[in-house]
């Protein structure tokens, strides 16, 4: 007898956290966080880049993580390659940092990430899903797709990019993009 009212009292306490974590507008947060949330609201508003694509390209690129540096040699939290970041400092008159500091520090990443953001949709005219492939793939790559008509920019033919990782990348971004939004409110 005992044992029995003793799970109806865990189950009752159980559905009872459950109902409270739904209930919860923001119960999605825990599993989708978004860190350096101070860096990317100050970089958006100074480049008029979506704070929300900011944050959803670093999860895709490091999960949030800084130090990283990929294979090829990217990095930071944007993982921005070496000579890409060399050109932004130069192009937008930001004083040079060092590369081991864009690796280690989140701002200084962010910043330059957040430029080249700015850039890439300038580039191309503000379409974003050509922006995040560029971002990927670089902005020749992508511009020579659409314009030898073997992509034409757009998510709905997200499958017609030639190179697999750049395709994936951009669904990922993208779907962390709407979850983003759909979780959060305002950034």
């Amino acid at each position: 007898m005992k044992l029995l009212r003793k799970k109806r009292v865990l189950l009752l306490m159980f559905v009872s956290f459950v109902l409270v974590l739904f209930l919860n507008t923001n119960w999605m947060a825990w599993f989708y966080p978004i860190h350096y949330k101070e860096e990317i609201r100050a970089q958006s508003q100074s480049y008029e880049v979506d704070p929300f694509l900011i944050a959803s390209i670093i999860k895709v690129e490091t999960n949030f993580k800084t130090s990283k540096e990929s294979r090829r040699g990217a990095i930071g939290l944007m993982q921005l390659m070496p000579d890409t970041a060399n050109w932004i400092m130069e192009q937008a008159k930001i004083p040079g940092t060092s590369l081991e500091e864009l690796k280690h520090e989140p701002g200084r990443n962010i910043q330059l990430g957040t430029w080249y953001l700015r850039n890439l949709s300038e580039q191309f005219d503000g379409n974003e899903t050509a922006m995040i492939a560029a971002y990927n793939a670089g902005p020749g790559k992508v511009s020579g797709w659409i314009r030898d008509g073997v992509w034409d920019g757009s998510f709905e033919t997200v499958k017609d990019i030639p190179f697999g990782e750049t395709r994936h990348y951009v669904q990922r971004v993208i779907y962390y993009y709407n979850q983003y939004v759909k979780i959060y409110n305002t950034f």
